[in-house]
């Protein structure tokens, strides 16, 4: 008991040093828990060894982010995407098998079994990291992050054969025919009962749970809903992660779709903090530096040629700056080639120092990948600069302009009434739709997050009359306001504060100007009632 209470001091305790530390480099928080999960395995003396429960824990982090995912990708929707789905998709994972499988036959000349699981591993990326990104910096809305989360989404549906092809190489007594019908059997039991007879469940629970006005039973219902449905896919013969996402495809018809994404962000995000430090208790360091320049080599060759293949695949019907960022974002090895290099070596279809070996390669590039994610769009700059890139975006040469941050409801009001006064103003917003909106509109408006020094210095904050932040997030309000004020001490700052408890909060940025929108509203009523 006190060894495992050491444990959870010692691991809370580093992840949150490490963060502490790269948070102010702006790297991802991600490569601090797998540095986490290495460190403890050494202090332990665990590492290099499958820890079950962990993992399992840990893959329920990616259950509820596909969860998400499913939340947010109603039918309507995913029609919309089938080209994307169905195209790209099928197109990069069989490419992408492919060139791998032929690199690793001919060129590394290892035997036939080898080269099928290598390439239909490293053909999978990291939906963990990737999507995890997108959603918390809104790329998820830009071209390049469509095409990535549906490239994804197809991968993740693409496991399920390629366990399955590895049980068959494995099983000699199974046709391929009957693994194919007994897997098209499963399916259609799956999916027929979950969107049939679950849907009426789904509806019937939460909306119980919903009137009964108690805020765990609802949260209770959503668990049981997410579990029962993963249980289910798991128990014919799919991923639990699978069985998630059409969960939240059902939730995503109803009204309750953006309370439940709400309600379980912190536990998602939490799970998916335990897969990452799971991630890093597979590093072997030893074996790692005994072998530094195989594991590079393979690692930087592997992605490279990924990267190559995914590149060609959008560039046929996009701009080469979505292409290269999609082709850079997916050039990792998913989480998914662990579950794939494990069976296939319980199986002994290869070796267990093969499989460590590629696992380790497929953590190193699970560790660059927030690196490459965080300067993507510095990156991709070199193929083709776009108007909304937020790191790259023109310096606009302006002097005594103000700057509307936000372009929701109050952004546009505001906007409306600067253009009316004839006044100079500029739009920054991390929401692609609405800086879509805003060009239409005729207004100069630019996709990005002005608490980045690319887009403070282009925006010529320090030159700007004022900065108005109509954003709601309180911590996209602060992030800001202080980013803001670092780089210009003089900026004049008007920040929309929702109530005295907020402006109580931020009462430490005192060069803002708050403006609380209830007092206002208040007295405009006030006004109106007693006018004459």
């Amino acid at each position: 008991m006190e060894t495992l209470l050491l444990a959870i001091f010692l691991t809370l305790s580093i992840a949150t040093i490490l963060n502490i530390i790269l948070k102010k480099y702006e790297i991802s928080h991600i490569i601090g828990y797998i540095l986490t999960g290495t460190a403890i395995s050494y202090i332990f003396g665990f590492n290099g060894f499958s820890i079950y429960s962990l993992d399992l824990i840990g893959e329920f982090g990616i259950v509820f982010l596909m969860f998400t995912i499913g939340l947010e990708l109603s039918f309507s929707k995913i029609k919309k995407m089938k080209e994307i789905l169905l195209g790209n998709g099928l197109l990069q994972v069989v490419m992408s098998v492919a060139v791998i499988f032929l690199l690793s036959y001919y060129l590394f000349k290892l035997d036939f079994n080898t080269s099928l699981i290598i390439s239909l591993a490293f053909s999978l990326s990291s939906t963990a990291i990737v999507l995890t990104y997108l959603k918390k910096s809104k790329d998820i809305l830009t071209p390049y992050g469509q095409k990535s989360m549906g490239i994804l989404i197809f991968q993740d549906l693409a496991v399920i054969p390629i366990l399955l092809l590895i049980t068959f190489l494995s099983n000699h007594n199974l046709s391929l025919g009957q693994v194919l019908v007994q897997t098209f059997f499963s399916a259609i039991v799956v999916v027929a009962f979950m969107f049939i007879v679950g849907e009426k469940i789904v509806n019937t629970l939460l909306g119980f749970s919903a009137k009964t006005q108690i805020e765990e039973l609802f949260l209770g219902s959503v668990f049981a809903i997410v579990m029962g449905a993963s249980l289910l896919a798991h128990s014919m013969g799919f991923t639990y992660s699978l069985g998630a996402f059409i969960a939240g495809m059902i939730i995503a018809d109803t009204n309750y779709n953006v309370k439940v994404e709400s309600d379980i962000a912190s536990y998602k995000d939490l799970l998916l903090g335990v897969f990452f430090f799971g991630v890093g208790t597979k590093i072997d360091i030893v074996y790692f530096l005994q072998n530094l320049h195989i594991v590079l080599f393979i690692f930087i060759f592997a992605m490279a040629f990924k990267a190559f293949v995914i590149y060609a695949i959008i560039r046929r019907n996009s701009d080469k700056n979505s292409s290269a960022k999609t082709a850079l974002a997916l050039a990792q090895i998913g989480e998914f080639s662990f579950a794939v290099f494990a069976l296939a070596a319980s199986d002994k279809l290869i070796t267990q120092n093969m499989a460590s070996f590629l696992i380790l390669v497929s953590v190193i590039s699970m560790i660059l990948t927030p690196i490459i994610l965080t300067h993507i769009y510095k990156l991709s700059s070199y193929f083709e600069k776009e108007f909304y890139e937020s790191d790259v975006i023109t310096p606009i040469g302006r002097k005594d302009h103000i700057i509307i941050v936000g372009f929701s409801i109050l952004g546009r009001k505001v906007a409306s009434e600067l253009q009316a006064r004839g006044a100079n103003f500029i739009i920054i917003s991390d929401n692609l739709k609405h800086v879509l909106l805003a060009r239409k509109i005729g207004y100069m408006a630019y996709f990005g997050h002005l608490n980045k020094l690319p887009v403070l210095e282009s925006l010529a904050v320090d030159a700007a009359k004022a900065i108005i932040i109509t954003v709601s997030s309180e911590e996209n309000k602060r992030l800001i306001s202080q980013a803001v004020l670092e780089f210009s001490k003089n900026a004049n700052i008007i920040l929309k504060v929702e109530g005295a408890e907020e402006k109580k909060t931020m009462k430490d940025l005192v060069e803002v100007e708050f403006v609380d929108a209830s007092h206002e509203i208040s007295k405009l009523l006030v006004n109106y009632a007693l006018k004459e």
